[in-house]
């Protein structure tokens, strides 16, 4: 089994009122349902707006350190959930159904070694 990580973009901005948020998260619950029913499920986590966000840079001997996002632009990161599957297609699969719960774009990659830990 390989390893991918499905990396979820969201715009930046305050998020959508309750009554378009709240059956997003239901849809996005009851896929993480299905994938953890089905063991494809590894991880996920939900992430802080980049405004929390500091960046550690090497330069030269010395260590930059900055308050903000690496990169700014009109989306971020939201959110990523890493899960094993037998081949690029399934991964693809998980990928179109977190999509539909989500709404936003989803970025399927494979992880380098193919595992985790």
């Amino acid at each position: 089994m390989t390893h991918y990580l499905l990396t979820i973009y969201q715009p930046d901005g305050e998020p959508p009122a309750p009554e378009i948020l709240e059956p997003i998260m239901e849809d996005v619950a009851a896929f993480q349902e299905e994938l953890r029913a089905a063991g494809a499920w590894v991880f996920n986590a939900g992430l802080h707006p980049p405004s929390t966000a500091t960046v550690v840079r090497a330069q030269g001997d010395d260590v930059l350190v900055t308050d903000g996002p690496y990169l700014e632009g009109k989306e971020h990161v939201g959110g990523f959930t890493v899960i094993q599957a037998a081949h690029l297609d399934e991964a693809l699969e998980w990928g179109r159904k977190l999509t539909a719960a989500t709404t936003l774009p989803i970025e399927v990659r494979p992880l380098v070694d193919g595992s985790c830990g």
